[in-house]
């Protein structure tokens, strides 16, 4: 009886084990799907842009020399010579090239700047004594530049901005009115290309998608050049150079292209 009853068990032990092992090879556990990670569709910064300005801006005389004849004759220096502030209006062409580096050409024409310097004749050259003048012109120019900036990052809608540009000034100079004790004496002035670079710093605001408003600060340098010619007894005259500080305000709208004024970017899912 014990025998049997040992076989009973071990026959029974077995088939549960026989039972454990089939059940597990019909188990499959359930597919568990994952989300791919994100992928972010590339987005295009590339886009053409016009742009318009208009700004109010100081102008610097760097003083200016001009040659004279006779007694003593040589090389004389004007004592000092003053530029009113004036005008410029400005428009020009532009690619946002990414999203922090953008170019354009531009140009500028600035609106006729008063200019009143002073000379001091020598003993000698105005007779018995020295001799003062008052010396009255105005010069305008043209400026023609190719500009590159740095956009900084943008933050409610503001972006600022650094950047810097190289170009061509078209100065032209009107004739001076140089008096000497109530004796005027015309000198014929001049208009000639000249080289000139500028620095900028601004920033741009989201009116819409496409369109900013543009504000900054612009000093540009006017190479010298020759700014009158000869009447008797002196000449030609030649200035040393215009430095001009310029408060800008303008408008930039940008045709096709993603700027950062636009919505967040779209996230594509495989």
């Amino acid at each position: 009886m014990y025998r049997s009853a040992r076989k009973a068990f071990l026959a029974a032990s077995v088939a549960s084990i026989a039972g454990t092992a089939y059940a597990a090879d019909l188990y499959e556990p359930p597919v568990v799907e994952t989300m791919p990670p994100p992928v972010y569709e590339e987005v295009s910064y590339g886009g053409w842009y016009i742009r318009g300005d208009l700004d109010y801006h100081a102008s610097r005389y760097h003083r200016g020399e001009y040659i004279t004849y006779g007694t003593p004759g040589g090389t004389s220096t004007f004592d000092f010579g003053n530029l009113r502030s004036t005008f410029s209006l400005g428009g020009g062409v532009g690619y946002q090239v990414s999203k922090h580096f953008r170019t354009d050409l531009t140009f500028d024409y600035l609106f006729k700047s008063k200019f009143r310097g002073q000379t001091t004749g020598t003993p000698g050259s105005c007779g018995a004594g020295t001799c003062v003048s008052v010396d009255e012109s105005a010069y305008s120019a043209l400026l023609l530049m190719a500009n590159a900036y740095a956009d900084l990052g943008t933050w409610h809608g503001v972006t600022p901005y650094v950047g810097a540009a190289i170009g061509g000034a078209h100065l032209k100079w009107d004739d001076l009115r140089n008096t000497v004790g109530g004796v005027t004496t015309v000198h014929r002035g001049t208009k000639s290309w000249r080289f000139a670079y500028a620095l900028m710093a601004g920033a741009s605001y989201c009116l819409t998608d496409k369109l900013k408003l543009d504000v900054g600060y612009r000093y540009a340098k006017i190479s010298g050049g020759r700014q009158f010619e000869y009447a008797p007894m002196a000449g030609p005259g030649f200035d040393r150079g215009i430095s001009i500080h310029e408060g800008r305000a303008g408008l930039r709208y940008q045709f096709g292209g993603r700027s950062e004024c636009s919505e967040p970017e779209p996230i594509a899912y495989e």
